[in-house]
Parts: C-alpha cells; structure tokens; sequence
C-alpha cells in the first residue's frame, strides 16, 4: 500500500490551497469527500473529476454518477474507480469540478507518494494535512463571517439599517419641510377663523 499526497489549489487562486493525503486504494467517492471537507463545502451537489496534464487540459471523466449529458466516452464511476488505477505520471494532474450551476473548479496535483514503510498506519486517511490561504465561501458572507454574524445581522436587522442611512444634507432639508408645513398650518387656522361657518360647506366628514 502506498499514501498520496496531493495538492487541490482552488483554479482562481492558486495561492489558496490544501493538501490531503489518500491511500492509493481508496477510490474518488473518499477523494471528492475529503476536498469539500478541506475547504468546507457541503456535499449536496454534483461533481466529477477529469482525468489532466501538466496544462490542464479535462480528459476522460471520474464521475459521482452518470450524468443527462453528452460524453465523447463513458465516465468512469468515483465508487467503482481506485485512485490508484488513474496514477499514470509520477506528477498526475486531475481538475475537480463541484456543484454544476456555481461551477466550483479546483486543481489537484499529486505532489508526494509514501511507500508502505514509510506511512503512519495510525492516521486514519484521508486526510487534510495543510491548509494555506482562506478559502472561497460557498455560500457568501455569512459563511465568510460565521453563524455569530449571521444572528447579528438577524437581530439589528443590517439590511434595512444600511437602506436608513441618509445622505449629507437630508436632515437639513427635513428640518425645512417641517418648518414649511408649520408655517401651512398656522395659515389654514387662521383661514379657519376667520370663515367660520364657511369651513364646513360642501362634502360632510
């Protein structure tokens, strides 16, 4: 038995970045589950791997399941497909890709292979063993900021505190419009004194 070590940089920064380990019989389906726990993701959509080069280009596709699209040749299946089969290249490449709609891309070289001698049979793989740079948020800000700004926001309500903010000079002219609609009401009591009986002619409240 032998540990792969690979390296998943997520494709539009490659400065953020996770290694995991596999063993080489442990197939796709504990490869795909250990990338989305290593950059927190949730695993309720769809995914493939493709088999790569040094430049990235997809090849053949390692599949979660068969999907309703068109194949220049059938996928291989994540469950039925040991990693270890699709080690053709000391530098093996391959490109993951999750959650078909938000198109998730993610880039995994393998970096190192440890011979049997050399593992630590006391790990339980796979692994995260290396964790750089902040991960991209699944599902925006509050992922990024945590479930503690989520019941902040909840409770102050951001949303419509950012849409109460005035502008500069807003107070001034509210000000103003008071002062005008002071200025109608005094005039329209004095209208009123002075018409008396007249104030209620036409239509009855």
């Amino acid at each position: 038995m032998a540990v792969l070590k690979f390296r998943v940089y997520w494709e539009e920064d490659d400065v953020i970045y996770r290694d995991v380990l596999v063993k080489h019989s442990q197939n796709f389906a504990d490869l795909h589950q250990i990338i989305l726990r290593a950059f927190e993701f949730d695993q309720k959509h769809d995914a493939t791997f493709f088999r790569s080069n040094d430049t990235w280009q997809r090849g053949r596709e390692i599949s979660k399941e068969v999907y309703d699209k068109a194949y220049k040749v059938p996928p291989l299946l994540m469950e039925d497909t040991a990693i270890g089969s699709e080690i053709i290249d000391t530098n093996q490449h391959f490109v993951y890709l999750y959650d078909f709609v938000k198109s998730w891309s993610f880039l995994i070289e393998l970096i190192q292979v440890i011979k049997n001698a050399d593992a630590d049979m006391s790990l339980e793989y796979p692994l995260v063993t290396r964790v750089e740079g902040v991960g991209p948020m699944q599902y925006g800000t509050k992922g990024l900021l945590g479930e503690k700004f989520a019941d902040i926001e909840e409770k102050y309500d951001l949303s419509e505190a950012k849409e109460g903010f005035g502008q500069e000079g807003e107070e001034d002219a509210d000000a103003s419009d008071e002062d005008a609609d002071e200025g109608e009401d005094d005039a329209d009591e004095d209208q009123q004194e002075s018409s008396g009986s007249e104030f209620f002619e036409g239509e009855a409240f």
